[in-house]
């Protein structure tokens, strides 16, 4: 390690403040920059990012909301925890995204969020699934867990007009935190809720009198949670976004390289772009006629070929096995294989 990255790691240490501090603001601002948002805070973890959302959006237990089975456990447990009834859409079978007209028949009264999950890293279509939710009244979340950088219409994911983002700094992200994660809302009033939330419901600048004790005229108002990135996950982050655009660069050379080398096959292709739209090529997905022999001979030839997650909805704990046509087929032909920073290209 560089001598001085560990100074700094030390001053953090020996600094008195672990808590969220100077770094956590300059990765919060990083992270604004580089996606070109207003109104972002960083978390200690995506799990508690998804909580504050659904406290923030003020979903209460038996509330319906609407999300893809195809997506990362990660992403729909949260609302098992909050006892919320979980409606499955179907997705579009050639790019692993929520088939709007299928969301739209599943909007009910109860109907409270859209949960648009992008999976792999490969975007929806955000203007058709943004459209659904503001003609219904009803928020629409992007749950960008493996989709930090990714483009839609030449916008980062973030900035793309959606009311919340919520993205995972996890160990296999980009940027990885060890732990972390980080969400953005397009409403000021809803960014400074959840930033209480964020932090026990606490308003920072109430909680102490002057000499040091808690003020007992602050009152607390809000449910909330131990939210908070450490400085020295933060820090992490911090030297993470001074390296992103070269590790978004080589994943792309990645994913262009296996574009040509996938042409070359019958019973493979590439998954299907929806629209305008770059992934960040978290991995790189195909669709192939029978996977389990893909990914075998995938595996054969050094590359570790996987199907990622499975779907949700064949957990008992969401309450909703409905089979769906585009899921079932997506399932049985999706292949990730490796895309990522850390390949070396002329492996491929």
């Amino acid at each position: 390690m560089p001598e001085n990255i560990t100074a700094e790691i030390n001053e953090i240490l020996y600094s008195g403040q672990l808590g969220y501090g100077k770094h956590g603001k300059i990765f919060e601002h990083k992270l604004q920059n580089f996606i070109g948002c207003d109104y972002i805070l960083s978390v200690s973890s995506y799990n508690i990012a998804m909580l504050i959302v659904l406290s923030t959006l003020g979903l209460k237990e038996n509330d319906e909301v609407i999300a893809s089975p195809v997506s990362c456990l990660a992403s729909n447990q949260p609302f098992a925890v909050k006892g919320l009834k979980v409606i499955w859409a179907d997705i579009n079978p050639e790019t692993g995204s929520l088939c709007p007209d299928d969301v739209r028949s599943k909007i009910t009264k109860k109907t409270k969020a859209i949960f648009h999950n992008h999976f792999c890293g490969y975007l929806g279509d955000i203007d058709a699934i943004n459209s659904i939710g503001k003609e219904f009244g009803i928020p629409v979340v992007d749950d960008g867990i493996e989709a930090f950088a990714s483009q839609y219409k030449s916008n980062k994911l973030g900035n793309v007009g959606t009311d919340v983002t919520v993205f995972s700094f996890q160990t296999v992200r980009l940027p990885n935190t060890i732990d972390g994660g980080a969400i953005i809302f397009k409403d000021k009033e809803l960014y400074e809720k959840a930033l209480l939330i964020r932090d026990y419901g606490i308003d920072r600048k109430k909680f102490r009198t002057v000499d040091g004790e808690i003020n007992p005229a602050c009152d607390i108002k809000l449910e909330g949670y131990a939210g908070l990135m450490s400085e020295l996950n933060s820090f992490i982050g911090t030297k993470q976004m001074e390296d992103i655009e070269r590790l978004l660069t080589l994943q792309k050379n990645n994913a262009e390289t296996w574009n040509k080398k996938i042409a070359h096959f019958e019973t493979i292709h590439s998954l299907k772009l929806t629209g305008d739209t770059i992934p960040n090529y978290w991995v790189y997905g195909t669709l192939c006629k029978n996977r389990p022999e893909a990914i075998e001979n995938f595996k054969k030839n050094g590359f570790y070929a996987t199907g990622v997650h499975i779907n949700n909805n064949l957990y008992s704990i969401f309450q909703d096995k409905n089979s769906l046509k585009g899921v079932n087929q997506f399932m049985d032909q999706f292949v990730a294989i490796p895309s990522g920073w850390w390949l070396n290209n002329s492996d491929i």
